[in-house]
């Protein structure tokens, strides 16, 4: 299982979308995957709302968070769970503050992890629409269908983000992005449904039901 530091950051990023880290003479993604980032870009600030199954091999039951997610500009994002707990988790200037009710703040810098200042850098990237600097992180892959639905697959190129993070796939129809899914390296996986279909969010969800909603189906 990933570290605490790394996964509050993770649980940070992922819902928007995310990661990155270096690499050397990336081959180019292809026009389409660049034209569909592109589009996807948004100007700061930008909110939406988010829940999010997180199923881990050591639990029976996923834990299941909703709450929104603000982007601010830059590096500064922030994450607001308001159940089944009220807590804030925020990233600005290069620390990770996390609030909870009744508790003292935590707070850690990302100069100590640079494998997840990286991945908030490629984050940063994504959220503004800039493909040539996200592909230097990811091999991207592109799959879509005749009705506007379409997923990127991104699989990280940095042999340090891929010992945390597998593989990130988007679902999303035309310009909107519905849902991330991101497989963890040792096996867990996180699941966000994103917008409007935050409020689908099953009571007891399954992984096969959550796929059937990211792909629209009934």
């Amino acid at each position: 299982m990933i570290s605490g530091k790394t996964c509050l950051l993770l649980s940070l990023l992922l819902p928007w979308w995310t990661v990155t880290a270096s690499a050397s003479e990336p081959a180019a993604a292809s026009s389409s995957s660049q034209a569909l980032i592109a589009a996807l870009g948004q100007p700061a600030p930008a909110h939406t709302a988010f829940a999010e199954a997180r199923f881990l091999q050591v639990l029976d039951r996923p834990l299941v968070v909703s709450g929104q997610l603000s982007w601010l500009g830059g590096d500064k994002l922030q994450r607001r769970v308001d159940h089944p707990q009220h807590e804030t988790a925020t990233i600005a200037d290069g620390e990770v503050t996390q609030q909870r009710d009744g508790k003292s703040p935590r707070h850690f810098s990302l100069k100590r992890a640079p494998q997840l200042q990286v991945l908030l850098d490629s984050f940063v990237a994504l959220l503004s629409g800039d493909a040539a600097r996200l592909q230097q992180a990811f091999e991207i892959r592109q799959g879509g269908d005749a009705v506007g639905a379409w997923t990127l697959t991104l699989v990280p190129r940095d042999a340090r983000v891929a010992k945390t993070v597998a593989s990130i796939r988007i679902d999303g129809v035309g310009r909107q992005s519905r849902c991330m899914h991101m497989q963890e390296a040792d096996g867990d996986l996180a699941v966000d449904l994103l917008g409007p279909l935050a409020a689908k969010m099953p009571a007891e969800p399954t992984r096969e039901a959550l796929q059937a909603l990211c792909r629209g189906k009934p």
